[in-house]
Formats: C-alpha cells, structure tokens, sequence
C-alpha cells in the first residue's frame, strides 16, 4: 500500500477494532492486509481504462458520473473503498472546467468513504499554463486549482508533460510528472531520415526538443516567437541549421495550432523542406486547428491519448500512440511502493 502522510493510525486503529488485526499487530506498526487499489475513471479518460486495467491487472470499479439538467456533476460509488488505496484517472481535458470538477467530485466522494489514499492519474492537466501573472491583475489559476485538489482529499498528483515544471512548486502533496517522449519518439523513429532535425517551436519548448533529439541522435533547431495576442503569433527568427532538412516540430500541446503553423512558415523560408512532421503530447486541438496545420501544408500529425482524439481535416488524420502502458506502469510501481523517476 502506499505510505499514508496522514490518518494511517486512525486507520490501523479502526480495523484492529473490526478484528482486522491483532493487537500486536497495531503495536508493532503492520499495515493491513494487502489489497489491491481501487482504480476509478473519470470520464474524459474512460477511453484509458481498458489497456490500463489489462496492463495493470487492476479492475476499473463500478462509479457512476452523471449531470443534471443545470449542468452540475453527480457521482456515486457502487463500491465500497474503506480503508483502501484509489487511484483516479481522470484527465482535465477540455471542456476543463467540467473535468476538474468531476476530478473533484470523484475524490470528494472517495473520501468522506473513508479512502486510506487518493492518488490523482491526471493525463493532461488543465490551467498548467496559468503560471504566473506577468505583472497583471490576473488569477494564477494553476495554483488555485493545485490548492482545490489538495483540498479535495486527493494524495498524490501524477500527470504526463506538464506545460510547465513550476506546477509541482504551487503543491504541499507529492507530484511526478512522466513523460511520453520516449514512447513518442519511438512511434516516429522509422519515419524519418539521419538527415532530420528537430524543431522547437518556440523557447518553451527547448528542454522538450531536446529529449526528443537525444531519443533520436538529431540535431535542434529553435523558432523564436512572439506572442501578439491570444492566438496570434509570429516567429522571426530560427536558430539552427534546418536548409535541405525535414524538421520534427515538437511541442508538449497543440491547442489553436496558431505556433505549429507560424513555425511552419519560418522553417520554410529559413530552407527547411516542406510538410514537416509534427509531434505533441496532447491533443488539445481547438475548433479549426487541424484544418489549420493542413493549410500550413502538415501532413504528418503524431499526438498521445492523454486527451482523447477527436475531430480530423481531411487532409490530416493524427497517427495516436497510447500513453495506457505508460500510466500502468506508474501505477504498478506506485502499488509496490517504487520510485517513478525512470519514467519522468
């Protein structure tokens, strides 16, 4: 079972009163009898939890996720979780708001059952990208929400190329942030040359094209872009030798496309060859962004499944590599007590 931070007493308390343990047991600090976690989905990650239960070897338990007519959630276990490790695997996918509160609801109802431990799967984290101010009156809505799922009851926070490292900083519970690089990269790897070089799309996206070139052993290039407004961008500059070669643009998410396209175009004037490939984490893809890409001439998309695909342009259908062994994986060396630093 995981190490509790608080309650595991209590806990070790209540069932040698239920005959649970013995005395001697509880005096000398022996947990429970080993049982296996819950594992839940919430329902922007329902399309997980098959290959994740087949790797795992956990059962998704039953817990139903419905809305009323106003739009406020209701959830309800079918299964009781006292005294027992749950592991939520639940994306903040869009629409985010409605996500988040479901992630909520699930672990507020896990808790006041009496849940030992709350582990929180979040795939794609909304509000990542709300960081810091900038010097304006603006919420940081990254560390709300961060403040809203401690609050919740939830333990452990496990997400997948968070947009920022400084996530983990606005928490007082444990965070690992994994990373689909490799699983990534290996999916592209036979579909480009020795002579490709991967392309960050702007500064933010160093440390990211970096772990791509080294899983690939190819060289980076850097677009420097600046932000005009909300979906409106321009690069003006691209560090790097990118003539004559295919570029890999990769990013941690692909939202309006508005920074895939505009890179697109410098790589073409600074002598890249046309229709680069493009790789991202997660498919956020607001309304019009693949139709977007395709105009900016894209005709290779790879994207994970931490948010579930959906929509395509004619011209650009997203080749998917599930991040299912990758959550598994973490889950079962949470579940024998393991370190999750090889996956970050």
């Amino acid at each position: 079972m995981f190490a509790d931070s608080g309650g595991w007493l209590r806990r070790l308390r209540q069932a040698a009163m239920r005959g649970m343990l013995s005395a001697g047991s509880l005096e000398s600090g022996v947990a429970m009898p080993d049982m296996p976690p819950v594992l839940l989905a919430g329902s922007a990650s329902v399309h997980l939890v098959a290959a994740v239960e087949r790797t795992s070897g956990l059962r998704h338990a039953a817990c139903a996720i419905e809305r009323f007519p106003d739009g406020e959630v209701s959830v309800r276990l079918d299964e009781g979780v006292r005294g027992r490790d749950v592991i939520i695997l639940a994306a903040t996918a869009p629409p985010v708001n409605d996500h988040l509160v479901e992630l909520l609801a699930i672990a507020d109802t896990c808790r006041r059952a009496d849940a030992a431990r709350i582990v929180a799967v979040i795939p794609y984290f909304g509000y990542a990208r709300s960081d810091r101010r900038d010097g304006r009156r603006t919420p940081i809505m990254a560390s709300l929400v961060a403040m809203l799922i401690e609050r919740a009851g939830i333990g452990h926070v496990v997400t997948i190329d968070a947009h920022t490292p400084a996530l983990e900083g606005f928490f007082r519970i444990p965070v690992d942030n994994l990373s689909a690089v490799p699983l990534l990269a290996r999916a592209i790897r036979d579909r480009v040359g020795d002579h490709a070089v991967v392309a960050a799309p702007d500064l933010g996206a160093t440390r990211l094209a970096t772990r791509y070139a080294a899983a690939l052993q190819l060289p980076v290039a850097i677009c420097h872009k600046r932000r005009m407004g909300g979906a409106e961008v321009s690069v003006e500059l691209v560090t790097g030798d990118v003539r004559g070669r295919r570029c890999i643009i990769v990013d941690d998410m692909i939202s309006t496309g508005a920074t895939i396209v505009e890179s697109v175009r410098a790589l073409r004037e600074a002598g890249a060859e046309p229709e680069p490939v493009v790789v991202a984490t997660h498919a956020v893809f607001a309304p019009s962004a693949l139709e977007r890409l395709a105009d900016a001439g894209v005709r290779e998309l790879l994207v994970s499944d931490t948010i579930e695909p959906r929509g395509t342009a004619a011209r650009l259908v997203p080749t998917v590599a599930s991040i299912a062994p990758l959550v598994a994986t973490a889950i079962g060396h949470l579940t024998a007590g393991g370190s999750l630093r090889e996956l970050a």
